[in-house]
């Protein structure tokens, strides 16, 4: 008997309510006799559930019932337990409270090997604060304001309405709703100057499903970088995307979106990278190099 697939037919029986046996059929892709078989091991394990004919009938659970924690395994009580723990980015005392009472409830003593921390070197209260106020906006569905730095550099206040939050290229974002815009939009939270909850709660709405490559035309990048660079180009880059000259000088070589982003990102290794392709890219960077060294030349 597949466990997992036990446990997800409670788990769909406590998200909807209540369902025919042709549905969670074709929910977990198995015949329709397997699923009022798993019903009969449900059952048997103590599960109150059960079966109703008619119209308006199907596969229910008991009213107020409780998912029993004895149906996880102690593997993923203790996975369970680690992801809370390491996922506490602020040291609150409700958070330890529900740590004490998970442990007793399961019996087991979790580990303390993992931790995550969101904040950069030397901000870690500002933004730590910053990303637990919006994990908060993003399960009680609150809209909250903030004062947000575009890539140009100008700032504007707004309200929007957290749906997600993102972690992608090193960075963390928001997927959310602006208010001001009304429409979806993502913003990077070291970008969010100032943040506060409204109080304010809105009605979730799913965050369209698009690929970044529609907003972005990706090229691939070719970079050459000198050994002293190691540090940095492992930091930055896939080890699969880096090959190593006889030389000892890198060459690391990725898909990039060539806008304002990857001009600045260039500029950040100052004189300790070559552009080997596009060859056009080149005359980019030193253009803007030039503009630098005219704005703050002696």
């Amino acid at each position: 008997m597949n466990e997992s697939r036990l446990f997800k037919i409670v788990y769909y029986l406590l998200s909807k309510g209540h369902a025919a046996a042709p549905e969670l059929a074709r929910e977990f892709e198995v015949s329709v006799r397997t699923i009022y078989r798993d019903i009969d091991a449900l059952s048997n394990a103590g599960i109150p559930v059960y079966a109703e004919t008619g119209r308006n009938g199907g596969i229910y659970l008991l009213d107020n019932y409780v998912l029993d924690h004895a149906l996880l395994s102690d593997q993923e009580k203790q996975e369970l337990l680690s992801s809370l723990q390491s996922l506490s980015v602020l040291d609150h005392v409700y958070e330890k409270e529900m740590m004490t009472k998970l442990s007793a409830l399961f019996q087991i003593q979790s580990d303390n090997w993992f931790e995550v921390d969101f904040s950069r070197w030397g901000r870690k209260t500002k933004d730590n604060v910053r990303f637990e106020k919006l994990k908060d906006a993003v399960v009680n569905h609150e809209t909250v304001s903030i004062v947000y730095a575009g890539a140009s550099g100008m700032r504007s206040k707004r309200e929007i309405n957290p749906l997600k939050l993102l972690y992608k290229a090193k960075e963390w974002y928001v997927k959310a709703y602006c208010t001001e815009k009304e429409d979806f939009r993502i913003f990077k939270l070291n970008r969010m100057i100032e943040l506060e909850p409204t109080g304010r709660r809105f009605s979730p709405v799913p965050f369209p499903d698009c690929e970044d490559a529609q907003n972005f035309s990706y090229n691939k990048i070719v970079l050459r970088f000198p050994k002293n660079m190691a540090y940095r180009v492992y930091d930055e880059f896939d080890p699969g995307e880096i090959e190593e000259q006889e030389d000892g000088t890198l060459i690391a070589a990725a898909e990039m979106p060539e806008d304002d982003w990857l001009t600045g990102y260039l500029l950040s290794f100052g004189a300790q990278v070559d552009v080997v392709e596009p060859a056009y890219l080149r005359e980019v960077i030193s253009n803007e190099a030039k503009k630098i060294f005219e704005k703050n030349k002696p």
